[in-house]
C-alpha cells in the first residue's frame, strides 16, 4: 500500500519515540503538586523514615509484618487525581490493607472498620493536620489510646487544631452572608 504521495506507507517517514512522560520537545517535565520529588530514592527515603517511626507495623490493621515485604499507601488516593507524594500522605500498609483501601477515599475506608481509625491514630500522627484532625474527630477523647513510642522518635505531640488557631469564635469569615 502507498501513500498519496507516492511513498511506502511503512517507510521513509521517522516514527518519533515517545518516552515516558509522552511529550518529546527535549526539555524534562516537572513533577506537579508535591513538596518533595517523586522518584525511587525519594519513596525510599519515606519508608525508611516511617519504618524509623513506627517499625513496620500497618497503620490501618496494626500487624506487624515482615520489613522487606511492607508497602507505602498514599491515604489520599493518586488515581484520578492529584494527590501527594509526600510524608503528610504516605503511610506504612501491609499488602493486604493496601489492597482492600485500593482507590478509595480514606474516610470511606476507615469506616468500616473501627480497629482501622484507632490503627490509623496510633500510626498516622505524622500525616496532614487536617487528615489527624478528622481521625482524631472519629474517636471520642476517652476511647483514645496511648501513642506509641519508638526509641529513636524524640519527636514532640502534635499540637491540637485548637492550640495551633485558638478558640473558635463564631461564624466562618468565608461565609456569604
Amino acid at each position: 500500500m502507498r501513500k498519496s504521495g507516492g511513498k511506502p506507507a511503512s517507510g521513509g517517514a521517522k516514527k518519533r519515540r515517545r518516552g515516558r512522560g509522552g511529550g518529546g520537545g527535549g526539555a524534562k517535565r516537572q513533577p506537579t503538586l508535591t513538596s518533595l520529588p517523586t522518584g525511587r530514592a525519594a519513596y525510599t527515603e519515606t519508608r525508611r523514615w516511617l519504618l524509623d517511626q513506627h517499625g513496620p507495623v500497618c497503620a490501618y490493621c496494626e500487624r506487624t509484618v515482615a520489613e522487606r515485604s511492607i508497602t507505602l499507601d498514599h491515604v489520599t488516593p493518586r488515581k484520578g487525581l492529584t494527590a501527594y507524594d509526600r510524608r503528610d500522605n504516605l503511610v506504612l500498609s501491609c499488602k493486604t490493607c493496601n489492597s482492600a483501601k485500593a482507590d478509595k477515599p480514606i474516610l470511606v475506608f476507615l469506616l468500616a472498620s473501627r480497629a482501622r481509625v484507632v490503627a490509623m491514630y496510633k500510626y498516622g500522627q505524622h500525616l496532614s493536620h487536617q487528615l489527624v484532625e478528622m481521625v482524631k474527630d472519629l474517636l471520642p477523647a476517652h476511647e483514645r489510646p496511648a501513642l506509641p513510642v519508638r526509641a529513636g522518635r524524640g519527636g514532640k505531640p502534635r499540637k491540637s487544631a485548637r492550640e495551633l488557631f485558638g478558640q473558635d469564635d463564631g461564624p466562618s469569615p468565608y461565609l456569604d452572608g
